[in-house]
């Protein structure tokens, strides 16, 4: 059964790519002191930003953030009642190690959620010649390794001890926010106009967030949602 948290044992929280620790902090916030949120991100400027912030907000005695690797987590075994994801799986090298590592850390019975962009599943249907580019330049202009399907993400999740796997494309809730994204920068260009340097980057992330607004809006993007919980016992040997 999930964990219940009380004051004496509060959940044991992951956030894995938390950036400068938004979620993080969201969570910690929402929870108090029933949790102990960890956030762990490649960058130690995100680390000293997101723990700058986290002071700021009073929320020190239970929200941490950390320079760890993803794909190599210092974490024991069954360390955490929940492990959380949110938009880091498209920036992994490797995928199959990114949800294994999570599956690794996660404690039997604990709630692992991913929320990841993923593209559509192509393995029946290939991908035409004009979806392969409008693919390799989303890759290139963010540098993305690659996307995979979010059938492809359940597929990881179940060979290992994840189970209960619910996956969900959550398109329509959240494809407003790429040309919401462009606005905001139209409505505020003030830091553009003191940067002129910047001015370039600007247009360009511009010209991209329409163009990733476009490929969910055809389907060849997918906002994958998914959530499992980790068996008790381990799997029987193949």
């Amino acid at each position: 059964a999930p964990a219940r948290a009380t004051p004496a044992a509060p959940l044991r929280v992951l956030d894995v790519g938390c950036g400068i620790g938004g979620t993080s902090r969201y969570i910690a916030s929402k929870l108090g002191a029933a949790a102990n949120v960890t956030g762990i991100t490649l960058s130690p400027k995100q680390v000293a930003r997101g723990m700058s912030l986290v002071r700021e907000r009073g929320l020190g005695a239970h929200c941490q953030l950390r320079v760890c690797d993803a794909l190599a987590m210092d974490f024991a075994d069954d360390s955490f009642d929940v492990v959380w994801a949110c938009e880091s799986g498209e920036h992994m090298p490797d995928k199959r190690k990114y949800v294994e590592e999570m599956a690794r850390v996660l404690r039997p019975g604990g709630r692992i959620a991913i929320a990841t962009w993923c593209q559509r599943d192509n393995r029946t249907v290939p991908f035409t010649p004009k979806e392969e580019a409008d693919l390799d330049y989303l890759y290139a202009e963010w540098t993305h390794p690659y996307f995979i399907s979010i059938e492809e993400y359940a597929e990881l999740m179940g060979a290992t001890r994840l189970d209960a796997i619910e996956t969900a494309d959550w398109n329509k809730e959240t494809i407003a926010s790429w040309r919401h994204s462009i606005w905001v920068g139209v409505w505020d260009p003030w830091p553009v106009v003191r940067r002129p340097r910047a001015w370039w980057k600007t247009v360009r992330d511009g010209v991209c967030l329409e163009r990733m607004h476009r490929a969910f809006d055809r389907g060849l993007m997918q906002f994958g949602m998914m959530t499992a919980t980790k068996a008790a016992t381990k799997p029987p040997a193949a």
